[in-house]
């Protein structure tokens, strides 16, 4: 039966292909079930990190830190989940000027904001 899957993807790293190309390489994450999707649409491509197990996703396009990874056993298909970008640049190209390029800028910001823990307040002056 077709299956189209939701994944989750964290980037590792990348490196210089023996083309010459960059690739970025991701762990891939997920429920049993949709990981068994992603195992068979890869087929003879399928690889796993010898240290962790998990299953790894390489791609020449960069797309974001995390992000979801959509699997299409019908189509045979696996592609990242871009909307959330295109609709920011949507956003900013509609507005262009001052309010565009805020509009980027934020958009950007929100995107590959990393986790941190926050910075410790300074103390108050007496």
């Amino acid at each position: 039966m077709p299956m189209r899957t939701s994944l989750t993807i964290t980037f590792l790293g990348d490196y210089i292909s023996k083309a010459g190309n960059v690739t970025f390489r991701y762990s891939v994450d997920g429920k049993p079930e949709a990981l068994a999707v992603f195992a068979d649409v890869q087929g003879d491509y399928l690889r796993e990190d010898e240290s962790t197990g998990k299953y790894l996703w390489f791609t020449p396009r960069f797309c974001g830190d995390t992000a979801t990874l959509i699997v299409n056993s019908d189509t045979g298909k696996i592609y990242p989940d871009m909307s959330e970008f295109r609709k920011q640049a949507s956003l900013a190209k509609q507005f262009g000027g001052n309010l565009g390029d805020q509009i980027a800028q934020t958009a950007v910001s929100k995107l590959f904001r990393k986790t941190e823990q926050p910075a410790e307040p300074a103390p108050a002056k007496a």
